[in-house]
This record gives C-alpha cells, structure tokens and sequence, in this order.
C-alpha cells in the first residue's frame, strides 16, 4: 500500500498537536518538574521533526490508467 496525501495530514496532525504540547509544557515547568525540561524539549522537537518529516517523503509516480 502506498503512501498519500491523507497518511500524511494523519500523521502530521498527531505529532505537531504532541510535540507542540511538550514545547509549551517545557516552557512553563516550575519547581521540581523542571528537571524533566530537557526531555519535553527533546520529545517535543523528535515529534515535530518527524511530523514534518513525513510530509517530505516522496509520493509513488501514479500509474498511467490502462489502454481502452
């Protein structure tokens, strides 16, 4: 099964919705949850990569339709 446009825009959303929500956790982190700062971060940057990542993946040529 190849890839389309419709994987992609299901991919993306999960990831840049997750990973935006581990950059905003990251930026208001108080007390002693700010240890974990450093893991919102890199877990929020990974998901986001990966989100547009997948919108870079080349789509398969489609077929010419068959001779009638």
């Amino acid at each position: 099964m190849g890839m389309n446009r419709t994987a992609k825009g299901i991919v993306l959303l999960p990831t840049l919705a997750l990973g935006g929500a581990f950059l905003a956790a990251a930026a208001w982190l108080d007390g002693p949850a700010a240890q974990n700062r450093p893991l919102a971060i890199g877990l929020g940057v990974v998901l986001m990569g990966a989100g547009l990542l997948a919108q870079l993946l080349p789509e398969p040529p489609q077929a010419p339709p068959p001779p009638e």
